[in-house]
């Protein structure tokens, strides 16, 4: 496994991370469990979840798994760097969601209760709230770190000025801020790479880019299409982008065959390869496709090739960051 600096931080974090949302919803807790454990085996210490996966209103049912897996010790809470958010609904009352101080505090205490932990290593807000200023997130995020509930804060679906609001206001109160932002980013959902990335590189923030394989659709979908075994590329954003991008894609397992590599895996290292790029996170629902999406590491892209990609799946505008992506 390789591992790199979370960031502009010291923390060491592997270079996929384990994303969680299917556990609960589609993979079963013993499953979940087999894994965590393939994924401790084989070198990724850097999971993701939040406390809405699940999808039950207040249950925080993936953090549950998580923490009856902690719960097994082993050391296996200590190996791991655990990752979890804050924002989304929890409660039908008012303040059950957002970025107000109380919600974020009390959020962050129910979290470390159903992960059976001491302390979050990176807690993320799961998105911006327009509605709550900078002084007041920053003042209730400063209270968890200096609680020892909270070690790292990280953001998710910010926008560049956001990151550079937050660091501003962060910096004025002498606190490390962001460090982290976890964003769609893949060879279809190139947007980022206007003002995100750029901000992010900027200011020390490493990106996690989730959905790396678009729902499915960058991992063979055609081909599994053919043998009956793609379930999840028949399924919401895949079904739809395969309609639109069916020419691109087929063109793209194409190109993947000629490299001798999985579709998936040359999504992967694409990412990978990308300029402010930490960890992509992947989804796996069984132990065969945590396995398969390891052989990404190795994988790399010569300029030739990367070049063919940006002619299948171009780049927005001109392509690098704005304004140079739409403007001379």
């Amino acid at each position: 496994m390789e591992y790199t600096n979370l960031g502009r931080t010291g923390l060491k974090v592997s270079r996929l991370c384990l994303g969680t949302m299917n556990f609960g919803p589609k993979t079963t807790e013993p499953d979940s469990f087999a894994i965590m454990d393939r994924a401790l085996e084989q070198g990724i210490n850097f999971f993701d979840t939040a406390n809405v996966y699940g999808w039950k209103l207040g249950e925080g049912v993936t953090e549950q798994i998580i923490g009856r897996w902690f719960a097994q010790g082993g050391g296996r809470r200590d190996k791991v760097v655990l990752a979890t958010k804050v924002y989304g609904k929890m409660a039908d009352w008012p303040n059950g969601s957002g970025l107000s101080a109380r919600h974020i505090v009390t959020a962050c205490e129910e979290s470390l209760r159903r992960l059976q932990t001491d302390v979050i290593d990176l807690y993320q807000m799961h998105h911006v709230d327009r509605g709550t200023p900078w002084d007041e997130i920053w003042q209730a995020m400063e209270l968890l770190v200096q609680q020892g509930k909270v070690r790292y804060v990280g953001s998710s679906n910010f926008a560049g000025w956001h990151l550079t609001r937050a660091q501003a206001t962060a910096a004025s109160r002498h606190f490390l801020g962001l460090v982290s932002e976890q964003c769609i980013y893949n060879l279809l959902t190139r947007y980022v790479e206007l003002e995100v990335v750029p901000a992010a590189i900027e200011h020390g923030i490493g990106i996690i880019p989730w959905s790396p394989l678009h729902g499915g659709l960058l991992s063979g979908a055609l081909r599994k299409q053919r043998e009956g075994t793609g379930a999840r590329s028949s399924e919401g954003r895949s079904e739809e982008g395969l309609a639109e991008h069916r020419e691109t894609i087929e063109a793209y397992e194409k190109l993947a065959a000629e490299l001798g590599h999985d579709p998936a895996n040359v999504a992967l290292a694409w990412l990978l390869s990308r300029p402010g790029v930490t960890a992509p996170i992947i989804g796996p629902r069984t132990v065969a496709q945590l396995d398969g999406a390891l052989d990404a590491l190795p994988i790399t892209l010569d300029d030739a090739t990367l070049a063919r990609i940006d002619e299948l799946f171009p780049p927005v505008g001109n392509g690098g960051p704005g304004p140079e992506a739409w403007a001379w």
